[in-house]
């Protein structure tokens, strides 16, 4: 398996394909073991893409101390190093895009393009819903939140009352990931610490520093990092572009034209 060593961690990561390198971090609690991976989506087979399973996650260390942001995008840097890429485009997911707003900041001569998906700047840009505050809630009644906030039409009656059993779906889904992870060794530290720094995440004061092309993309209906959000990070960044789908906080896999938005920039091919 492809370990290598990053300071006092041990951390897996993969790389499969071809093309351009295309760095890939994931979201909160997302790791390799959990599918699908970005390996199965739509931007395969364009691009080399190397991902991996960030501190305290899958089968990376779970160190029991305090990470930060700047900890994560530093591990994604001596990553890079560490399979020999100069730089790379790079597309930051949720959380993942919290740690790839700091690696671009940081670091700006790994990342030549930049998605930002279904993220946040903290501060005075707005933070993502503080999921720290659910973790004690019993696992049904948390599977009910997350995909509510998630998605905000599964709050309003007339569009739950209408589709009751795809609802009910979604959430035998939801609990059987829960169960699947009950058993992984020291998750909920790693879970637990990956939150705290989430919760302190703050870049948008420094946001106006890139000068790399960045595409921020959500969707409307996304209740864990809300439109506004998004809309403070494009006034933020001199020349991102801004675009938004019919979908929630999943949008890259609800809506079709989602990937082919993401591949046209990295390509771009841009119109």
């Amino acid at each position: 398996m492809p370990f290598v060593s990053i300071y006092n961690l041990q951390m897996y990561y993969e790389i499969r394909g071809t093309g351009q390198h295309l760095l890939c971090i994931s979201g909160t609690g997302v790791h390799l073991q959990r599918s699908p991976t970005i390996f199965d989506s739509p931007l395969a087979p364009h691009f080399e893409i190397l991902t991996y399973d960030q501190r305290g996650l899958g089968q990376t260390s779970k160190p029991d101390i305090p990470y930060t942001i700047a900890d994560y995008a530093a591990d994604a840097d001596s990553l890079l190093n560490a399979v020999g890429w100069e730089n790379a485009h790079v597309i930051g997911i949720s959380f993942g895009g919290m740690v790839a707003q700091e690696l671009a900041l940081r670091y700006p001569h790994r990342v030549k393009r930049l998605v930002l998906a279904c993220t946040s700047s903290g501060g005075a840009g707005g933070s993502s819903y503080p999921l720290h505050e659910l973790v004690n809630l019993p696992s049904e009644e948390l599977a009910h939140r997350q995909i509510t906030i998630a998605d905000t039409r599964w709050q309003e009656e007339a569009w739950l009352s209408s589709r009751t059993t795809q609802f009910q779906e979604l959430v035998k889904l939801t609990l059987a990931v829960f169960q699947a992870s009950a058993d992984e060794p020291s998750r909920e530290v790693g879970r637990r610490r990956q939150l705290e720094a989430r919760a302190a995440h703050d870049t948008y004061n420094r946001l106006s520093q890139l000068r790399i092309p960045v595409y921020i993309c959500g969707g409307h209906h996304d209740g864990i990092s809300p439109p506004a959000n998004l809309e403070a990070m494009h006034k933020q960044i001199p020349g991102s572009y801004l675009e938004f789908f019919k979908s929630g906080h999943g949008f890259l896999y609800q809506d079709p034209q989602a990937f082919k938005r993401v591949i046209a920039f990295l390509q771009n091919k841009f119109e």
